[in-house]
């Protein structure tokens, strides 16, 4: 089984502007001396490749450690596309996954991750919500607009969706994967970091 790591190295990753960069402290170094070696992290629940929790945008939404773990685990569709994404267009990749879906004899599929420089419209995002879709990634640092990303995320968030963002699917093919995007169990919290991984489809 092929395996494809979607996941940004963190301390060379992209950071959402005005978030705090993740930095790491050496806190006992064996070159030095020291039993062990031993690092601290300092860090936003949102750098590199991460999740956010309906709590990001809605201040009685459920946070990371509320979601089950089957919403960041299962059957995943990757398309591709550049640029804003529009409601027909979003329509147009949802029929694609549900043909390829049926075709595979995988139904239904909840997660849909967008491969390329894409970002969700307000538009494209209220179709989602006419979907039983529980996870949307991409690769930018946010589903929305960057430049005013708060609407589409109170939107889907506000709805029960989570968002994988900043996944890199530059090697991946267009098709159906597993997804395990579990992040670390943070209580009460609003995002995490995620080891995200797409494994191939078994014939």
């Amino acid at each position: 089984m092929k395996l494809y790591d979607i996941t940004q190295e963190l301390f060379s990753c992209v950071v959402f502007p005005g978030d705090p960069a993740p930095q790491k402290t050496a806190l006992m170094r064996i070159a030095d001396g020291d039993i062990c070696n031993l690092t601290s992290l300092s860090m936003c629940a949102h750098n590199g490749t991460h999740v956010d929790a309906p709590y990001h945008f809605v201040r009685d939404g459920i946070t990371i450690d509320q979601i089950p773990l089957s919403t960041w685990i299962g059957n995943a569709y990757v398309a591709t596309f550049e640029g804003v994404i529009g409601a027909a267009d979003i329509r147009q990749i949802l029929d694609a996954m549900e043909q390829l879906a049926r075709e595979a004899g995988i139904n239904p599929i909840r997660k849909l991750l967008i491969k390329g420089k894409a970002t969700l419209s307000y538009e494209a995002a209220e179709v989602l919500t006419e979907t039983d879709l529980e996870l949307f990634g991409n690769e930018s640092q946010t589903v929305g607009p960057e430049d005013a990303p708060a609407a589409v995320h109170q939107l889907l968030l506000g709805e029960g969706m989570v968002f994988l963002e900043g996944i890199r699917l530059g090697e991946v093919p267009e098709g159906i994967y597993i997804l395990n995007a579990a992040p670390i169990n943070l209580g009460g919290c609003d995002g995490a970091p995620c080891r995200a991984v797409l494994m191939e489809m078994e014939d």
